[in-house]
């Protein structure tokens, strides 16, 4: 009896082993087609295919070694495997976030890219059209000669990337879309709830975020005057006069920047500095820098921001006065750039530009 069940369990290894080319199924042994994993982040989100890499090695591969109008697993080995994170779109068409096995149709016009819900399976020997996900249809390409199954992220854009399959010499795109906005809204109201919520960083990062996409700067308002109710800080003061001022609230913004410039330290009055500069706001830089010398007139950055100004002024030695008491004062990790700065003041060549 365990003779008999002994045969039965190797012949079954064996018939597995010939689908392997006699590769291990025990072992972790090297394989003919070797396991590559290759991840985008689009957002926040991670889409990721992990798949095995078989070789042309001068075989035909389009319309023999894979024959056209069958279900094809995508590489070789186990299934090909697309992981998204959130959920997306595949050329338009919405996929929920999962682990999906990614088989094709080859076509010599048209290819069917199937996602299917089994993307543990052995190839797609034992595909099963009613596990099906998505399917969807893309164009193939011609391209330059992949020996190695490779795929890409190519056309990376902050919302979407095209997944792209590269081998022998065609190329078949996919395009991955995300709804990033709705995503990172939804990751910021989760994470909030969190430690976060007694914190003012965290309050200040998700106003940011609204203030930049401009995507709700009535959430941007009530995030950052939490976060000033949690901490008063120089970050969220200005944060709250810039979203103030994207809605068009110029004079209360002018109250919050002037409170926040009231509480910044010489660094904080400095790179304000250099974002008005940034805004091409010369003379308004210029003033912030001089009221940092006022108020702090040992702190170097207060004496690099006044080599700033005189070096708009085209007074390039009083400019290179300031930038040397700036690098007695420095940092290490400043004093490289502090010191090309007084290279090029005692050139003439201002700074600013």
């Amino acid at each position: 009896m365990h003779k008999t069940r002994l045969l039965i369990l190797l012949s079954g290894f064996l018939s597995v082993a010939s689908l392997c080319h006699a590769q291990s199924i025990m072992l972790d042994l090297p394989r003919q087609s070797q396991h590559a994993v290759v991840t985008q982040r689009v957002g926040i989100t991670d889409i990721t295919v992990n798949y095995h890499r078989p070789l042309a090695n001068s075989r035909q591969i389009w319309g023999k070694v894979v024959p056209y109008g069958q279900v094809w697993r995508a590489g070789a080995n186990e299934n090909t495997a697309v992981t998204a994170t959130d959920p997306v779109t595949i050329e338009d068409q919405p996929l929920d976030k999962g682990i999906y096995g990614l088989n094709l149709i080859p076509g010599e016009n048209q290819w069917t890219l199937i996602f299917s819900k089994m993307s543990t399976a052995w190839g797609s020997f034992s595909y099963k059209q009613d596990e099906d996900a998505l399917r969807v249809t893309v164009k193939p390409q011609a391209a330059e000669f992949h020996d190695a199954l490779t795929y890409d992220f190519d056309d990376v854009k902050p919302d979407s990337a095209v997944v792209t399959l590269r081998w022998d010499k065609i190329a078949v795109p996919f395009k991955v879309a995300v709804k990033v906005n709705d995503i990172v809204e939804a990751s910021i109201h989760r994470q909030i709830r969190g430690l976060n919520q007694y914190f003012w960083e965290g309050w200040d990062e998700a106003a940011g975020y609204f203030l930049s996409t401009k995507t709700n700067l009535d959430e941007a308002l009530k995030d950052e005057d939490q976060s000033i109710q949690t901490e008063e800080r120089y970050d969220n003061l200005i944060g709250k006069s810039r979203i103030l001022e994207a809605m068009g609230r110029k004079d209360d913004a002018t109250t919050f920047r002037n409170k926040a410039l009231e509480k910044a330290n010489p660094q904080q009055l400095y790179f304000y500095g250099r974002q008005l500069q940034g805004e091409k706001k010369q003379e308004e830089a210029f003033a912030v820098y001089r009221s940092n010398a006022k108020k702090f007139p040992d702190y170097w950055t207060s004496h690099v921001g006044m080599a700033r100004v005189y070096s708009g002024q085209g007074d390039f030695d009083k400019a290179v006065k300031e930038m040397q008491t700036a690098l007695t004062g420095a940092d290490a990790a400043n004093k490289s750039n502090l010191e090309n700065y007084v290279k090029r003041l005692q050139s003439k060549d201002d700074i600013n530009r």
